[in-house]
């Protein structure tokens, strides 16, 4: 037995257990429900996407080892781009670092910069790859959550859910090494507003504190909201890593190909990380992410450009959401970016054998009931929350909207033939 004990996982891994991910797509598999669970399109992204990376594929000289740390080309747009919208010339060599999507942009950037007993502030509902990674950098995560703000005795809208602002503060002390802001959030898709952004800033500035700013949905923003982004503010570019997604940006989640921008003397760590382990992201994938962003750089702004479109596109499909689950008797969030919705199911708990499932966690009970019981797989929220927190997301699920009508449609009728007692 000792002998076998010595392959355990390592020190700083122990603890760990296969994602919600894992054990949901698997399911996925063996029950093959409606699965409004990933979030994923299951549409294709723009023709002209696709084409670019078709015309890639038939280019002889796009097959081979790019530069470690970012496609000249890919970097040359994403400079052009960022430096448009955060009002500052930003170096495509020493400011940029092109990924392995956005998680590993988060990875070098939490063990880039977190060093043994630092401490990270995250904020409640995160994705869920947060906390293990601040873990293995052996940083020490801290908790606060979001929490509803009722308006009129209703909590409706993803801008309902606030920060406690007192006990936010007493969070941040001189062990403070970072926070990770992701807006607009995943699951609960609260947009951030400039004011609420100027408080974090501001204790940021207060205790020389690093704001990995998570905004892969930063084009998925529904009006009257607008995105801020957090290194725009006052002394922030200073103390600011921001994220960013092609897999998001132009709905081509397989890509896998993400980023972080912002000061060299902070990104020459996440560079130091990055080419110790990827060393080089993937070529053709890099190259046809960058004529689709030229692409899009001749457009900007206009009612063409995708950035814009996307929006149009996926308001439509949130408010039908949000209406079939109202319809089924559950309570919607309406998130005012991104394209997830939770639902509160509380008040369909009657109707669901919750004692089928074994889990600890009543959403996993739910989720897992109506996979296999009604077809319909969404994912539980209390993925998405630290151990003392975990009943913040209990009785909730999280839909993923964007896809295609006619399986929001399905979506609907599956609903509505369980409330009528037909499944």
């Amino acid at each position: 037995m000792s002998e076998i004990a010595r392959f355990k996982l390592p020190l700083r891994y122990r603890g760990s257990e296969p994602s919600v991910w894992v054990e949901y797509i698997q399911l996925a598999l063996d029950y093959k429900p409606l699965n409004l669970g990933q979030g994923f399109p299951d549409y294709p992204p723009p023709k002209y996407v696709t084409d670019a990376l078709i015309n890639v594929a038939s280019d002889t000289t796009q097959h081979q080892y790019t530069r470690d740390f970012g496609h000249p080309r890919l970097v040359q747009a994403l400079a052009k781009l960022y430096s448009k919208l955060i009002g500052r010339e930003i170096n495509p060599r020493t400011e940029i670092l092109t990924t392995l999507g956005a998680y590993e942009a988060l990875f070098s950037s939490i063990t880039g910069h977190v060093d043994d007993g630092d401490e990270v502030i995250i904020i409640e509902p995160y994705f869920d790859c947060y906390e293990p990674m601040v873990k293995y950098a052996g940083g020490i995560p801290k908790y606060i959550a979001l929490k509803p703000d009722p308006k009129n005795g209703k909590v409706e809208s993803s801008s309902d859910f606030v920060l406690d602002k007192c006990e936010f503060e007493s969070l941040f002390n001189s062990k403070t090494k970072a926070i990770i802001l992701n807006t607009p959030n995943n699951p609960l898709g609260k947009v951030f507003t400039l004011e609420e952004l100027t408080f974090i800033a501001d204790l940021c500035k207060k205790y020389n504190v690093l704001c990995i700013s998570d905004e892969v949905y930063e084009w998925m923003v529904y009006e009257p909201r607008e995105h801020v982004r957090i290194a725009t503010l006052p002394g922030m570019w200073e103390r600011t890593i921001t994220i960013g997604s092609a897999g998001k940006t132009f709905s081509a989640t397989g890509w896998k190909l993400g980023w972080a921008y912002g000061p060299a003397n902070l990104m020459f760590n996440l560079q130091m990380i990055h080419q110790s382990s990827v060393y080089t992201g993937c070529t053709p994938i890099q190259e046809a992410a960058a004529r689709a962003f030229e692409t899009e750089l001749d457009r900007l702004g206009t009612d063409e450009c995708y950035f814009v479109s996307i929006t149009r596109e996926l308001k439509p499909k949130r408010d039908f959401m949000a209406k079939i689950l109202r319809e089924a008797g559950m309570a919607p969030i309406v998130p005012e970016g991104g394209y997830f919705m939770l639902a509160d199911w509380s008040a369909l708990e009657s109707q669901v054998d919750l004692s089928s499932e074994d889990d600890k966690r009543k959403d996993y009970r739910f989720t897992k009931w109506m996979i296999k019981n009604v077809g319909l797989q969404g994912i539980p929220p209390s993925a998405f929350y630290s151990g003392p927190h975990k009943h913040f997301g209990e009785n909730f699920v999280r839909y993923c909207f964007i896809k295609q009508d006619e399986n929001l449609q399905a979506a609907a009728d599956i609903l509505t033939k369980w409330k009528a007692g037909q499944i």
